[in-house]
C-alpha cells in the first residue's frame, strides 16, 4: 500500500489555526486516503513549535494517539546514513527531522511527502530520485 511521508510543517499548520497553511493542511488530511508516516524527530519538532499553545500540543498528541500517523523508528544502526545525508546537504543545512524523512524515503522506497519545506525539492532519494511534494 502506498504511504505518504509527512513533515512537521503540515503537522504544525494542522494544529495552528493562524498558520497560513492551516486550511491546506486540514483539507489534505480530510481528503487523503493513504497512510501517513513520519519519525519521532518530526513529532518532536512539531511539539516544540506548538509550544505557544498547550491545548494545541494536547490535541496533536491525541491525534497521534488515535493512529492518525504511523511513526517509524530510527535506531542506532541508522545514524551512519543520517550522518552521510547531513554532510551531503550541509550547505542548506539539513535539519535532523528532514534528514530522518529523507532516510525513511530511502529505506521504505517512498517518494511522496506532505511538506511546506522547499528543501525537499533539492533533496534526492538515494542521491537520484526526486520527491513528489504535496502542499509545497
Amino acid at each position: 500500500m502506498k504511504k505518504i511521508l509527512i513533515d512537521s510543517g503540515p503537522l504544525i499548520a494542522l494544529f495552528n489555526a493562524s498558520d497560513k497553511y492551516h486550511h491546506e493542511a486540514v483539507n489534505f488530511v480530510k481528503t487523503n486516503t493513504y497512510p501517513l508516516i513520519t519519525t519521532i524527530a518530526s513529532i518532536t519538532e512539531t511539539l516544540h513549535l506548538l509550544d505557544f499553545n498547550r491545548n494545541a500540543q494536547i490535541d496533536f498528541l491525541e491525534w497521534i494517539n488515535r493512529g492518525s500517523v504511523e511513526i517509524h523508528k530510527i535506531g542506532k544502526e541508522d545514524f551512519g546514513r543520517l550522518k552521510e545525508l547531513t554532510i551531503k546537504y550541509r550547505d542548506l543545512p539539513m535539519d535532523f527531522a528532514d534528514c530522518c524523512l529523507v532516510y525513511l524515503a530511502e529505506k521504505l522506497n517512498l517518494n511522496t511527502i506532505a511538506t511546506i519545506d522547499r528543501d525537499f525539492s533539492i533533496y534526492r532519494i538515494h542521491g537520484k530520485r526526486k520527491f513528489k511534494t504535496i502542499l509545497n
